[in-house]
């Protein structure tokens, strides 16, 4: 029967998707904070549990379509339809896994939007530092070519003692 599988699927897409709340909770910390050293990190672990999810989200797409099948419903039906087609416990144990789904979804959404806001006000943050100090222009600046000659680059930045070519 397939309604279990589904079910241990279910279980381990909440599982993951409660580990993904928190990593993307450490990244606003970090963000709030402005402590960048371990930004990078939290980026990689989040990307790595996306890719996780997105696996598991196939897996959980299988499952379902053969339960479907056994319920003597259509390939793509969701979980409401799910539960409405099968016999308890089943019924109450899908509905219960759809209301975590759509509450940890709304509670992603959140955090992800939130952690958009900090890194764009990061960003206006280092750039008005930058022009603040003279490092940042809003077109061409001085700066040297690979030959070493003096000249005008397109850049945002101002004059550079790498070479650019490198």
């Amino acid at each position: 029967m397939s309604l279990p599988d589904l079910a241990a699927i279910l279980w381990r897409q909440r599982e993951m998707l409660e580990r993904l709340s928190y990593r993307l909770e450490c990244e606003q910390l970090l963000l709030a904070a402005g402590r960048t050293r371990w930004l990078a990190v939290a980026t990689s672990e989040v990307e790595l549990l996306l890719e996780e999810l997105r696996i598991i989200e196939l897996q959980r797409a299988s499952a379902a379509d053969r339960a479907a099948a056994e319920l003597g419903l259509p390939a793509g039906a969701t979980l409401e339809q799910l539960a409405a087609g099968a016999q308890p416990p089943w019924t109450g144990v899908l509905l219960d896994h759809r209301s975590a789904l759509l509450s940890l979804t709304t509670e992603l959404g959140a955090l992800a939007e939130t952690n958009r806001h900090l890194m764009d006000a990061g960003m206006r943050a280092v750039e008005a530092a930058l022009a603040q100090i003279g490092l940042h222009t809003q077109g061409d600046a001085d700066g040297y070519d690979a030959t070493g000659r003096r000249g005008r680059r397109r850049t945002g930045y101002g004059p550079a003692a790498v070479d650019q070519a490198l």
